[in-house]
C-alpha cells in the first residue's frame, strides 16, 4: 500500500459527468501516465454495490503506477474493502475519531477554510487535509473562496501534507505551487476537459525538482 510519502504532486478527482463509466479507466490511466500520484473516485450516483468492482479495478490500476487510490465519502465501503485511501468531508467530521479507529489506510479530510479544524483533525490522526475552494470552480460553483494567505498559515502550523482544491488550472497552478507550496494540487475540470495525459504532465512538472 502507498505510504504517506506518496502524498505529493497531482491529485486527480473523477467526476460523474466528465469521467463517465464507459471512459473512466481510460481517462484515469492517461492521468496516471501523465504523472498523477493520487486518484480519488468521487461517485455521487451509484450504489455501494454498483461500484465495488470499479473500486477494486482502480486500486489495481493505481498500484500498477505506484499511485494512491482514494475513495470519496463512502466510509463503510472503504473500511470493508480495505481501500488504500479514504477522503471525507463535513458530513463525517463528527465521527472522525471513529473512522480513524476503523480505517487503516491513508485518511484525508476537507477542512475548507478552517485551519483550527485542520489542527483538530491532525491531532485525531488525519494523514492529510484539504483546503478550498481556492478559485471559482466549475465543479462546485457555489463553494466559498478562501484567502490564499491561509495556506501559509496552515503550512506553518501543520505537520501533515496539505492539499488544495477548487478552480485550479494550468494557468494559476505554477504561481500557486511556487509561492504557497501545497503538497498536493487536486484538479478535476482542467484535467478531464483537456488532453488528459499532456495536461497531467504540466502539473507533474511543477513538482519535479521541488524541495518538500
Amino acid at each position: 500500500m502507498c505510504t504517506k510519502e506518496s502524498l505529493r504532486g497531482l491529485y486527480v478527482i473523477t467526476d460523474d459527468t466528465l469521467t463517465p463509466k464507459e471512459s473512466l479507466f481510460q481517462s484515469v490511466e492517461l492521468a496516471l501516465q501523465g504523472g498523477a500520484k493520487i486518484v480519488q473516485l468521487r461517485d455521487k450516483h451509484s450504489s455501494d454495490e454498483e461500484i465495488v468492482e470499479t473500486i477494486k479495478a482502480l486500486e489495481q490500476l493505481c498500484h500498477a503506477y505506484d499511485a494512491l487510490f482514494v475513495l470519496n465519502d463512502r466510509v463503510e465501503l472503504a473500511i470493508a474493502l480495505e481501500c488504500s485511501g479514504l477522503h471525507i468531508g463535513k458530513s463525517d467530521h463528527h465521527r472522525f475519531a471513529q473512522i480513524r479507529q476503523n480505517f487503516k489506510g491513508i485518511l484525508g479530510v476537507s477542512c475548507y477554510g478552517d485551519v483550527n479544524l485542520a489542527q483538530e483533525m491532525e491531532a485525531m490522526g488525519a494523514d492529510y487535509v484539504a483546503f478550498g475552494s481556492l478559485f471559482a470552480s466549475p465543479t462546485k460553483p457555489h463553494a466559498n473562496i478562501i484567502d490564499l494567505a491561509l495556506l501559509r498559515h496552515a503550512k506553518a502550523l501543520l505537520n501533515i501534507p496539505i492539499c488544495v482544491i477548487g478552480g485550479i488550472t494550468s494557468n494559476n497552478a505554477p504561481e500557486l505551487v511556487a509561492h504557497y507550496k501545497p503538497d498536493m494540487v487536486a484538479v478535476i475540470s482542467d484535467i478531464w476537459n483537456n488532453e488528459i495525459q499532456k495536461q497531467a504532465q504540466l502539473y507533474t512538472n511543477l513538482y519535479q525538482g521541488e524541495s518538500k
